[in-house]
């Protein structure tokens, strides 16, 4: 399944800095080490001691430590921590390599919130939303092969899932639930890159 890793317990499961690594995450944190030693955010010795920290670590909290001094918040390669979202009048995203908890909680006041879950590592295979959601938007973008449902309670809102039910037995379900008022719950898909038409000629 692109972009999604999914465990196969549906119960809460170990903290997402408790998940394993994998080979992809393991790279995606010396890719940010090397350009720290190249521009000097680093010396050869630290490079080479986070280097060799990353390739035996097997948690990804112990990737994240490694970079957490290098890169602001949101430019991260990863993200472990499994914070919730409060974004009051002020626009909030979650994207990248980032860990979705069993149990997600979204509270989104007067702005928009983006959880972009294509490269995110699913921490079950069901996975709850809990949102807020009043006078804004919240925007689900989820890779292929995965199932979303919306139970939510609506107020003069807006329910809108364009992403097509998953043909995959088993496949990763998102629930969003709670409540929106005066706003939007929009889940949807990547758009498929568009085929060129090739004009034939003589």
């Amino acid at each position: 399944m692109a972009g999604v890793l999914s465990s196969t317990q549906t119960g809460q499961g170990p903290a997402p800095s408790e998940l394993r690594a994998s080979d992809d995450d393991r790279e995606r944190v010396v890719t940010v080490l090397r350009e720290a030693v190249v521009d000097g955010r680093l010396t050869q010795l630290e490079h080479e001691e986070r280097v060799e920290r990353v390739y035996s670590a097997r948690t990804l909290g112990e990737l994240v430590v490694l970079t957490a001094d290098l890169l602001p918040e949101d430019l991260q390669p990863l993200r472990a921590d499994g914070r919730p979202v409060m974004a009051l009048f002020q626009k909030e995203q979650r994207a990248g390599r980032w860990v979705v908890p069993s149990r997600y909680s979204v509270t989104a006041v007067g702005t928009g919130v983006t959880l972009d879950l294509r490269e995110a590592l699913l921490q079950s295979a069901h996975i709850t939303v809990q949102a807020t959601v009043v006078g804004a938007t919240l925007t689900l973008i989820v890779p292929e092969d995965v199932h979303v449902v919306i139970p939510a309670s609506a107020v003069l809102a807006g329910k809108k899932n364009h992403v097509p039910r998953s043909p995959t037995p088993g496949a990763p379900v998102i629930e969003i639930t709670g409540v929106i008022m005066m706003g939007n719950v929009v889940a949807k898909s990547p758009k498929p890159p568009r085929r060129g038409w090739g004009r034939r000629r003589d």
